[in-house]
């Protein structure tokens, strides 16, 4: 192996394989060229040693503690920076300026408003039926209100989905407690707004800020079980919407994100 390559033997054929270097020192061995120059594939169960693909958005190392978004460190980001503001950041790579940060949340909150007739066909749904199930449904139904290509990933499309997931969970945490859906109001913030929608009264600051931190903690985990899921679907140039359904219900799973249901059980 030398810096830049490794050099393997398959039936007497060396074949050298690029070796990638990662921004925290982890490396890789590029073997996109193996099946042409070998005939030869890989076997690797569960793609536990597989890295699907190079990205810049997140890196996790769970058994270190350490949890990057676009270099940032997440202890960094969840004292001074919004859900909103690390939103922008994951999707554009930079933090925004107050402006840019003002459009972006002028969008979603705009985006929260959920279209006509959409709330009753919510409430038509089985107010017992697990909350993943109705959230993929919902997402299903967005899309089909969309005027424009909603096979696209594009501005329009990405704030309709953050948007509308806002109100369409908040809607969600009503129907199963039996409790009219609350309009969403732009006037406080993303997080305040979605609050005040799933919980029908005032928030307190130090939920807002708690729920804010969440958030931030959540918005993005690397190539997991249900990212990957969104991306397999979306190589087939599925819709974003469609797309994200997919991971939906991939993270609803009790290894995946459905673990922490059975932790609020427990």
């Amino acid at each position: 192996m030398s810096d830049n390559n490794v050099t393997v033997q398959l039936e007497g054929k060396e074949i050298n394989l690029p070796v990638i270097v990662g921004t925290e020192n982890e490396k890789a061995i590029d073997i996109a060229q193996l099946r042409s120059e070998s005939g030869y594939v890989t076997l690797d169960p569960g793609y536990k040693n597989t890295g699907a693909t190079k990205s810049a958005i997140t890196f996790l190392n769970g058994e270190d503690g350490v949890l990057r978004y676009r270099g940032y460190g997440i202890t960094e980001l969840a004292e001074k920076s919004t859900f909103t503001e690390v939103s922008y950041l994951l999707l554009n790579g930079e933090l925004p300026s107050s402006e840019q940060l003002a459009e972006f949340e002028s969008s979603l909150a705009e985006k929260s408003q959920l279209p006509i007739g959409f709330n009753d066909i919510q409430k038509a749904f089985p107010s017992k039926a697990h909350p993943m199930t109705q959230l993929a449904a919902a997402i299903s139904l967005l899309e089909s209100y969309s005027t424009g290509d909603s096979s696209a990933v594009n501005n329009e499309n990405i704030n309709t989905v953050i948007g509308g997931m806002s109100s369409i969970a908040a809607n969600i945490q009503r129907h199963f407690t039996g409790r009219g859906f609350v309009t969403s109001s732009s006037d406080k913030g993303f997080v305040h707004n979605f609050l005040t929608m799933a919980f029908g009264e005032e928030p307190n600051d130090i939920v807002v800020d708690a729920m804010d931190k969440l958030l931030i903690l959540h918005a993005d985990h690397e190539q997991n079980c249900s990212t990957s899921t969104v991306r397999f679907i979306g190589s087939s140039r599925a819709s974003l919407f469609a797309s994200i359904v997919g991971g939906v219900n991939a993270l609803s799973g009790p290894l995946h994100a459905g673990a922490n249901q059975s932790v609020l059980e427990m």
